[in-house]
């Protein structure tokens, strides 16, 4: 699979609901975006932690 930069990884539905629920607020589609910019920075430093540690496996550790 080709690798997508630009890809949403966040469900906007759920995402949505909790900031509804929780804080009476709309959310603007864009935070998508922003959001799954964060969680490709987050989750490409805790792969290179994984691997520096020499696993193949990412964990909650790694975060």
């Amino acid at each position: 699979m080709p690798l997508n930069d630009q890809e949403i990884l966040i469900v906007a539905s759920k995402l949505k609901k909790y900031i509804k629920d929780k804080h009476g607020l709309n959310t603007s589609a864009n935070v998508m975006q922003v959001l799954s910019d964060i969680v490709r920075v987050k989750c490409d430093a805790a792969a290179e932690r994984a691997m520096q540690n020499g696993r193949k496996t990412l964990q909650d550790k790694d975060f």
